[in-house]
């Protein structure tokens, strides 16, 4: 197998904290991440900061940033066309997001328009992104199931994700937005895009109750899943999901089942132990 790849999401762990963390702490701590050499670093968003609050000085954020010490990409998330535009004007961003959900409901939930409406957006990001030398992800939310009633299966999944490569979206995370996902499920699943669309990156991006994690990266790994985000500590979770919020898996989780298989990571241990000690500034 491939050297497994990470994407570190301390946007997704710090966007549903209420209290609004000091820029110069947010700053501080996504300078010490780039220092551990994740493959990506979903650092924030470029979205209203009435959705989103904790994020608003994202930009500012960056400005702190020296991102010369690390080979890491920046990942931007975005929920419009304005906020990819803000998103690419930014030299150092190299990889802008856009959470595209199979569920017609939390699609409007999560971003106010509809699925087809949001594939014209997406249609317009991907334009965005090739003129400025950006790469274009797109997460596929509700991947593995929704509490909203919506239709959903495999095929519907896999539906969304051709439309989405013929548009040209190279990068797909399959997102299980409220932890529904099964380790059956994610084997079942994974397989059956990976093996349809076998010319893209195809990432996971699950929500999980710790107890649940170990078993979830293992069937993924044995599905021949080697892009992973995770979260330190396992913060995090989507503020526009309906119920309790499931977290991120945590990355020191994933990091413990690649050491038992003997697989490789290539991060910077001291700086992933400088980073989970000044993560209690962060998150208490």
């Amino acid at each position: 197998m491939s050297r497994v790849s990470i994407t570190e999401c301390p946007r997704d762990a710090m966007q549903g904290i209420r209290h609004f963390i000091p820029t110069e702490v947010k700053a501080a701590y996504l300078q010490l991440l780039l220092k551990v050499s994740f493959d990506r670093l979903d650092f924030g968003s470029f979205v209203s900061p009435k959705a989103i609050p904790q994020m608003k000085d994202t930009a500012e954020v960056l400005a702190h940033l020296d991102t010369s010490v690390s080979t890491t990409r920046l990942l931007a998330i975005v929920a419009n066309v304005r906020g990819a535009e803000e998103a690419v004007a930014v030299a150092a961003v190299g990889i802008v997001g856009f959470p595209f959900s199979v569920s017609e409901t939390f699609q409007q939930r999560n971003t106010n328009r509809t699925i087809a409406q949001s594939l014209d957006t997406v249609k317009e990001i991907v334009a965005i992104c090739h003129v400025n030398g950006k790469i274009p992800l797109v997460y596929l939310s509700m991947g593995f199931g929704n509490p909203y009633g919506d239709p959903w299966s495999p095929a519907i999944v896999a539906d969304y994700a051709d439309r989405l490569v013929a548009m040209g979206v190279r990068d797909i995370a399959l997102a299980d937005t409220v932890g529904t996902s099964t380790p059956q499920g994610i084997a079942r699943l994974y397989g059956y895009i990976d093996g349809t669309f076998p010319g893209i990156s195809l990432g996971l991006h699950l929500h999980s109750t710790p107890a649940e994690s170990r078993d979830k990266l293992i069937a993924a790994l044995d599905a021949g899943c080697t892009h992973f985000d995770t979260a330190l500590r396992g913060f995090g979770g989507c503020p526009m999901a309906e119920d309790q919020l499931t977290g991120n898996i945590a990355t020191e989780t994933l990091l413990q089942v690649l050491y038992e298989r003997g697989m490789e990571t290539g991060l910077n241990e001291e700086a992933w132990a400088e980073a989970l000690r000044y993560s209690n500034k962060v998150f208490g």
